[in-house]
């Protein structure tokens, strides 16, 4: 061969057409090129292969004509489809439009943070810094009070102590000096806390609460934390850590009316912040999480939580290498100063502002620094004519009474009180202390003082809510008969031994329910509670308005005798759902509170019946007893039909007394309590008496402000829808004679509870209480009224006129020697139709004339 033909062959391809012919061609092989160079797998084999490969008909070729852009028929393919998506792929993304939407999302994400960057300026410093005041009225819109003027005193970092900067880092922002002005993570976090219902939080390092405090305000916003996120991010790039963190110690809230770390060190310790220590730099830190919630002195109770928010920045320190393992184990607790109030705030005034701001900030109407700022106007539902009526009730009857030259215990008393509108569970009226610029904390709503025995309704509530039965099988009602003996262990009760005291180790015997509450006996509530079951009475203290996070609230035997914590003002909430026939209405501090004309939004009044009708009527019954013969009859001077309880803390650091009317709930408190070391104490000696007890002081305090606050009113009865039986005594044990049914006071041994309504029956001194009348309680309600010839209202008189002792009964009780102390020495002139009658119900126990020395 010659090269020419050569040349052209490999010149051929080029010139030839894109599609493939029809026609056959010469093969590589003819012409003498490798298979190779021809596209064929052999090498110069044979024809067929290359010509299979080039023929149109078979797929394969047919594919390479079309991805070769060739037709079979000269004309140019189209371009396949791609297939549809189908079935469930149809309902996700391609990986197209993820990538494309995310990378949309990231160009909007920084277009809007140039823009919010560049638009937002940082502000000048607002308003704040000149706080104003918060206006206070009465219920008519007489002025209370303002709240002052706000307390903020600057001052340089380098005057700040290092171990007060770290405590305040270790409490608030551990990583301040290593990390950006925002977190992003933790105001993610925040957000969905707070969306999902775990409560409002802040998410904020220190930069943002500074932005916050001096830029801006407090109200929680999306546009308020937008601005605080672009200001804070151009704050940290202008000025140095150690400008915010100053700038942040300047500005935080604090409490007590302070801002800044020096008012704080002044307002608490009352020293500059200079001189503070480690343990009580710590202190002020502990506060700005929360200082209603850290304040000790103002809250006693909270000494528990405060103490762990303390050990928690203390415990910081130490991890952050800024205090040393042994300078945190020499640490004690550094109780802070008592505050005082400012002295636009004497009198009832201060006491009412703060309970007003901490119904505000526990209800979530207003958080504690939005309200510190001021401007707003608030109405409360206190009545100026009855809050008067109080002070003037406690200072008659109580502090006229203080001697602190004569009696050092006397400088030691204190008294609280509140009162409720059943109907609407408005608070009328208050009374916090003497004064709120010498005693600083609100006793109507400090929680920190046993109730005692005025928690004992509240288990017999619980019996018959629950439709409880005794050991026996017996079912609880007012006239039940249980075992009174002083130390009885209870029955039933698998926590160990429990066999509590009677006030004064009275041994009472077999007395009814309604008897042991007369005289608060706590043997037999004890063993109520188990009868009961101490965790339903809990639940039904908690339903009539004791706050379940109350202290010492527990489920066991002894909750019967009131080791609980709770409030006055909270008391008064749980009396007040008994007088309104077992309907709880949460109470209420607040009628209306506005800003700059601008109405609030106040949480809608609840009610609902938390008990059942029945449960709390009945208890109404029994304790209309306590009043008209028990250890209450103080109580009757207010001239109105009256139910109530009486109550001594262990040790008789406060004496209690907590009573109704139809239209009125009320209760009184007198607390003893050191001025200078803040200390609980006893009352013994204290207004020259041996003992304060609830049915003294307390009960006259509620008799006078009672008849006072429903002056002109008419006089309401109480409409009561009892438990079935509630009013049927228990069938006497025909072996012994009667326990204490009505009339049928005879039998071979009277019972320990003789006299009934008609002590002596029908048949005179021939019928009155047996062969071996007297026991415990004779006299009963009306002791002898129908006693017959010799037996009756006579014989009831000199009975309580003229004998006395301590050893009842006799062969003709009520008559003419009608007992020792039947009616008791001052147990009245009638001691036979006196209801206040009895073995121990005159002379010096309770009942008689005096209120006695066994009040539980």
């Amino acid at each position: 061969m010659s090269d020419e033909p050569q040349q052209q062959g490999k010149q051929g391809p080029v010139r030839r057409p894109r599609w493939a012919s029809r026609e056959p061609q010469d093969t590589p092989a003819e012409t003498g090129e490798t298979g190779e160079n021809a596209g064929t797998t052999g090498t110069g084999g044979t024809a067929e292969p290359a010509e299979a490969t080039a023929t149109a008909e078979t797929p394969v070729a047919a594919g390479a004509a079309g991805a070769a852009g060739a037709a079979p028929d000269g004309k140019k393919s189209k371009k396949p489809k791609r297939p549809k998506r189908k079935g469930w792929r149809r309902i996700f993304p391609t990986w197209r439009m993820v990538l494309g939407g995310f990378i949309l999302i990231i160009l909007l994400c920084v277009g809007g943070f140039m823009a919010g960057y560049m638009l937002v300026d940082i502000p000048p410093a607002n308003s704040a810094a000149t706080k104003q005041s918060n206006v206070y009225l009465y219920a008519d819109g007489t002025q209370i009070a303002r709240d002052g003027e706000v307390n903020r005193e600057k001052v340089p970092l380098k005057e700040v102590p290092l171990h007060v900067q770290h405590a305040v880092l270790a409490a608030e922002d551990r990583d301040f000096y290593g990390e950006s002005a925002v977190d992003p993570k933790a105001m993610i976090r925040a957000a969905w806390n707070t969306v999902t219902g775990k409560g409002k939080q802040s998410g904020s390092t220190i930069t943002q609460q500074y932005v916050k405090n001096y830029y801006l305000g407090q109200e929680q916003t999306v546009t308020r934390k937008v601005k605080e996120f672009f200001i804070s991010i151009k704050l940290d790039r202008e000025v140095s850590k150690d400008d915010i963190l100053e700038g942040y110690l300047n500005t935080s809230y604090f409490g007590r009316n302070a801002y800044g770390v020096q008012a704080a060190a002044q307002a608490y310790y009352g020293k500059n912040v200079k001189d503070l220590s480690v343990s009580q730099g710590a202190y002020l830190a502990t506060l700005l999480n929360s200082p209603n919630a850290y304040d000790v002195a103002t809250h006693p109770e909270n000494k528990p939580r405060a103490a762990g928010r303390w050990n928690y920045v203390l415990d910081g320190m130490v991890t952050e290498g800024w205090l040393s393992k042994s300078d945190r184990a020499k640490a004690e607790f550094p109780k802070p100063d008592e505050a005082k109030g400012a002295a636009g705030l004497s009198g009832q005034r201060g006491y009412v502002v703060k309970a007003v701001e901490d119904y505000l900030t526990a209800n979530k109407i207003i958080d504690e620094e939005t309200l510190a700022k001021g401007g707003y106007r608030i109405t409360t539902t206190l009545q100026k004519d009855r809050m008067d009526a109080f002070k003037e009730a406690v200072d008659k009857q109580v502090m006229s009474k203080v001697d602190k030259g004569a009696r050092k215990v006397d400088r030691n008393v204190r008294a609280g009180g509140a009162s409720i509108d059943p109907a609407t569970g408005k608070v009328v009226a208050m009374y916090g202390g003497i004064d709120y610029t010498k005693q600083y904390v609100n006793n109507a709503t400090r929680r920190d003082y046993q109730v005692g025995s005025t928690f004992k309704p509240f288990v017999f509530t619980s019996a018959v809510e629950n439709g409880s039965v005794t050991q026996d099988g017996r079912p609880i009602t007012p006239n039940t008969m249980y075992d009174g003996t002083n130390k009885r262990p209870v029955q039933g009760w698998s926590g160990g031994t429990y066999a509590p005291e009677n006030e004064d180790h009275v041994d009472y015997g077999d007395v009814t329910v309604r008897t042991a509450t007369d005289k608060s006996v706590n043997s037999v509530y004890a063993q109520m509670a188990v009868d009961v079951g101490s965790d339903k009475v809990k639940d039904t203290a908690v339903a009539l308005g004791v706050p379940e996070n109350t202290p010492d609230l527990t489920a066991s035997p002894s909750i019967a005798l009131g080791p609980s914590t709770a409030s006055v003002l909270d008391m008064t909430e749980a009396y007040a759902t008994l007088a309104n026939h077992g309907k709880h209405g949460t109470y209420t501090l607040v009628e209306k509170i506005s800003k700059d004309g601008s109405e609030i939004e106040l949480p809608e009044p609840r009610t609902a019946q938390t008990v059942t009708r029945e449960a709390a009527d009945t208890t109404t019954s029994v304790l209309q007893s306590v009043v008209q013969g028990g250890t209450g009859t103080a109580a009757q001077n207010a001239g109105r039909p009256a139910a109530g309880k009486t109550g001594t803390a262990e040790n008789d650091t406060a004496a209690w007394f907590a009573g109704y009317t139809p239209e009125l709930a009320t209760v009184v408190a007198v607390m003893g309590q050191d001025p200078e070391t803040g200390a609980h104490t006893p009352l013994y000696g204290a207004l020259g008496e041996t003992r304060i007890n609830g049915g003294a002081y307390p009960a006259r305090v509620w008799a006078q402000f009672t008849k006072a606050a429903l002056e002109g009113k008419p006089v309401k009865e109480f409409d009561l829808e009892l438990e079935q039986g509630a009013d049927v005594p228990e069938v006497p044990d025909a072996t012994t004679g009667g326990t204490d049914e009505p009339g049928t006071d005879g039998g071979t041994d009277g019972g320990p509870d003789t006299g009934g309504t008609t002590d002596g029956g029908t048949t005179g001194d021939q019928d009155t209480g047996g062969t071996t009348t007297g026991g415990q309680d004779t006299g009963g309600q009306t002791g002898g009224q129908t006693g017959g010839p010799n037996g009756g209202q006579t014989g009831g008189q000199t009975g309580g006129q003229e004998t006395g002792g301590q050893n009842t009964g006799g062969p003709t009780d009520g008559g003419a020697d009608g007992g020792p102390t039947d009616g008791g020495a001052q147990g009245g002139p009638t001691g036979g139709t006196d209801p206040a009658g009895g073995a121990v119900d005159g002379g010096m126990d309770d009942g008689g004339g005096i209120g006695g020395l066994t009040d539980g």
